[in-house]
């Protein structure tokens, strides 16, 4: 729970998140680098006070979340084509920041062009995304929430997207205890029992599809994102000690812990690391020792990767997203300029 005397550092980082995904926005046109968006959006945080509480994620079309750029620019295996925008394509460009672990989420769907081909969808997003935060008042039962969500989305001819949801926010904790549901699951669901708490913090992003699955699925491999994360599960000294890792690997972990505590951070980020320890090797060896670190870090849970995510039927996926605070009244929106 936040309370009131806390939340300057929840509130900047809000300012910070909002700021960061209009500015950005602009920059997603015809001819335009997925990368080359998703570098700016992460130096715009750092340049204005903020660190990224996650890499900036460009989803275009029918995939849905998790994918940012590696270092070699490696497209998602369901790609076909350039990482370049093209017109008429429907772009997810989701933005995370934090400022002394306190975190601010916030998502926007921009159609390429302006062409009017995805108008509809885009303010079913956004009419789902307030519709739910309308909701959330200290008490109510998350199935509620998430029932004023599907209904946005199907009066306008939508499916929501059923295995995404909402997420609480903690101190450097992106996803902490409760879910926040983006369709009707029923008053009966194990996945969201419970009411909206007053003191909590959410990040609220429904996700809706031109599909009919109204689900979203892995896109292989394992770290198809490029995006992983510390778990805090793992002592390096004790795993040192126990000859689970050998000092190489306790280095980089040390270093990736003390840089990113339990926050996803990008592959691209990280690699550079490959560059000290084995500066006379080539591109290709050093991918490999780090694949093979990274392996065993993995290996003794130290940390996890994830799935870029893609609508099982293809459909078009459109998404918004707000951080809110619950107060006695109500939901406080966070990400405002």
């Amino acid at each position: 729970m936040v309370d009131a005397e806390n939340m300057k550092h929840w509130r900047d980082a809000g300012h910070v998140a909002r700021r960061t995904l209009e500015a950005i926005k602009d920059e997603i046109q015809a001819g335009v680098k997925w990368h080359d968006v998703i570098e700016s959006a992460e130096r715009y945080i750092h340049r204005h006070g903020g660190k990224p509480a996650f890499p900036c994620t460009i989803s275009v079309n029918d995939i849905a979340a998790h994918y940012t750029t590696d270092h070699l620019l490696t497209a998602p295996e369901c790609w076909g084509g350039e990482m370049v925008f093209n017109k008429g394509d429907l772009v997810k460009l989701d933005i995370g920041v934090h400022i002394h672990g306190a975190i601010a989420d916030n998502a926007l769907t921009v159609e390429v062009g302006n062409g009017g081909q995805h108008t509809e969808q885009i303010k079913a997003a956004i009419g789902a995304r307030d519709a739910s935060i309308e909701m959330m008042h200290p008490g109510t039962p998350w199935h509620k929430v998430g029932a004023a969500a599907e209904q946005v989305a199907i009066d306008a001819g939508f499916q929501p997207i059923r295995n995404l949801c909402g997420h609480q926010l903690e101190l450097y904790n992106l996803h902490a205890g409760t879910s926040v549901p983006s369709y009707a699951c029923g008053s009966e669901n194990p996945g969201f029992k419970g009411t909206v708490t007053e003191g909590s913090i959410f990040a609220v992003e429904p996700f809706n599809t031109t599909g009919d699955s109204g689900l979203v699925e892995n896109i292989t491999p394992r770290n198809s994102s490029n995006i992983y994360r510390v778990t805090g599960d793992v002592s390096i000294r004790k795993a040192l000690a126990k000859k689970k890792l050998k000092p190489l690997g306790a280095r980089l972990a040390h270093y990736l812990e003390e840089r990113y505590v339990t926050l996803p951070f990008a592959e691209r980020w990280a690699f550079p690391l490959m560059e000290k320890p084995f500066p006379d090797e080539n591109e290709e060896s050093r991918i490999r020792k780090w694949n093979a670190l990274v392996k065993k870090l993995m290996n003794i849970r130290f940390l996890e990767t994830y799935h870029a995510l893609r609508c099982t039927d293809g459909g078009m996926i459109g998404q918004f997203e707000h951080t809110v605070w619950i107060t006695d009244g109500g939901a406080e929106i966070l990400t405002i300029e």
